[in-house]
């Protein structure tokens, strides 16, 4: 059930990000959800590093620390489909 609720805050994360970020983003769905997870990750290995990955409550610092991740993995993943897709575009 830990891949299910993974995959969920993956997408979630990754769309918020898409929506955070300025412009439009042309990476499709399901690069998104990758994004989203790797920036998940991110942001969790984040909070452990600064000792707040376990609090009492909600962990209010652990989610914007998985949202900037995705944030960031979603704004590198978008630049690298771009310069990936156009070098294939440009063959054909």
């Amino acid at each position: 059930m830990n891949w299910l609720w993974a995959l969920i805050v993956g997408l979630i994360l990754g769309l918020i990000a898409k929506a955070i970020l300025p412009g439009k983003q042309q990476i499709p769905l399901w690069l998104t959800v990758i994004c989203g997870l790797i920036g998940s990750v991110l942001g969790n290995w984040a909070a452990t590093g600064l000792g707040v990955n376990e609090t009492r409550g909600i962990d209010w610092i652990r989610h914007l620390l998985q949202l900037i991740g995705a944030i960031i993995v979603v704004a590198i993943g978008d630049r690298v489909w771009v310069a990936v897709r156009g070098k294939r575009s440009h063959r054909t």
